[in-house]
C-alpha cells in the first residue's frame, strides 16, 4: 500500500512538530504521541461519517510514525496571502468548522485517553479540534476545505473551537498586532464568523468568556512545553510573545462589552 522508498519532503508550518512532519507521495508521516490512538479513532469516525474535511488515518509505518492521507491544497503560513484573509475565506472556515462539529457529535470519546481538555465550562459536549490556527486549515481555490493537525483534539465544545477560530482569524487582539488588511475589522469579522457558523444564542452569550479562556489555555500549553525544553516554543516566547499575550489579555478586559455587544 505504501512505498517506503519514496522521497520524504518536509512540510512547513506549525511549531510543536517543526521539522518532524514529512510528505511521502500521497501520505503524511507524523510522530506518534500518547494520545495518538484517540486521534486515530476520531479520524476513523470522521471518515465513516463521510466528513471530507480531515485527513484519513492509514496506519503506522516502520519508523513508528502515523501515516495520514495528504490533503491537497494550501495551509496558510506567514507571510499570509491576502486571499486567505478575505471575508469569504472566513465564511468558508466557519462552515467547515460547523460541519466538523456536526460530524463529530456522534463520536464517543470515553474509551480513549486524550490530550488536555479545555476548562470545565467548555468541555464535555464533543471532541473539539482545539487548534484552529491558520496553518491548520487547508484551502483550495480560496475556500477552506479541511482541518489538519488534530494533536490537541480532546473533549471540548463547539463554542470553544469558535472562540479559538475567531481569536486567531478575526483576529481579536489590539490593532498594533495586526499588520494586514484585517486591522480595524476584528469586531466585524467576529460577528461575520459566528453568523456564518450559525452559533446559537446561548453560546453567543458565553463566547467572549470562551475567547479569554482560550487565550490563557493556549499560552499555558506553549509555556509548559517551553519549560519542558521544547525549542520551537521557547523561541516563540522569547520573541516577545509573552508581552503581546499580556497586552491582549488587557485588551479583552477593556473591550469585553464591545465584543459582547457585537454578538447580540
Amino acid at each position: 500500500m505504501l512505498d517506503e522508498s519514496d522521497t520524504e519532503v518536509p512540510l512547513v508550518g506549525g511549531t510543536a512538530n517543526r521539522g518532524r512532519v514529512v510528505r511521502v507521495a500521497d501520505t503524511v508521516r507524523r510522530p506518534l504521541r500518547p494520545a495518538s490512538p484517540a486521534t486515530h479513532a476520531l479520524l476513523r469516525h470522521l471518515a465513516d461519517a463521510g466528513f471530507a474535511g480531515a485527513p484519513r488515518f492509514l496506519g503506522v509505518d516502520d519508523q513508528d510514525r502515523e501515516v495520514l492521507s495528504f490533503v491537497p491544497g494550501t495551509a496558510i503560513t506567514p507571510p499570509y496571502p491576502p486571499w486567505a484573509l478575505t471575508d469569504e475565506a472566513l465564511d468558508s472556515l466557519a462552515v467547515l468548522l460547523r460541519d466538523y462539529h456536526r460530524a463529530v457529535r456522534t463520536f464517543d470519546p470515553a474509551p480513549y485517553t486524550w490530550s488536555a481538555s479545555p476548562p470545565a465550562p467548555f468541555a464535555g459536549e464533543l471532541v473539539s479540534h482545539n487548534d484552529v490556527n491558520l496553518d491548520n486549515v487547508v484551502f483550495r481555490d480560496g475556500r477552506a476545505v479541511a482541518l489538519i493537525d488534530f494533536d490537541l483534539a480532546a473533549p471540548g465544545s463547539g463554542v470553544w473551537d469558535v472562540a479559538c477560530a475567531v481569536r486567531l482569524w478575526a483576529p481579536l487582539r489590539p490593532d498594533r498586532y495586526v499588520d494586514d488588511h484585517r486591522r480595524g475589522r476584528g469586531l466585524f469579522r467576529l460577528r461575520r464568523f459566528v453568523d456564518a457558523y450559525g452559533l446559537p444564542d446561548a453560546d453567543r452569550t458565553r463566547l467572549v468568556t470562551a475567547v479569554r479562556h482560550n487565550h490563557e489555555w493556549c499560552y499555558d500549553i506553549v509555556g509548559t512545553a517551553a519549560a519542558n525544553g521544547h525549542a520551537g516554543f521557547s523561541e516563540y516566547l522569547s520573541g516577545g510573545a509573552l508581552q503581546r499575550a499580556e497586552r491582549t489579555r488587557q485588551w479583552y478586559d477593556e473591550q469585553a462589552d464591545r465584543l459582547q455587544a457585537v454578538l447580540l
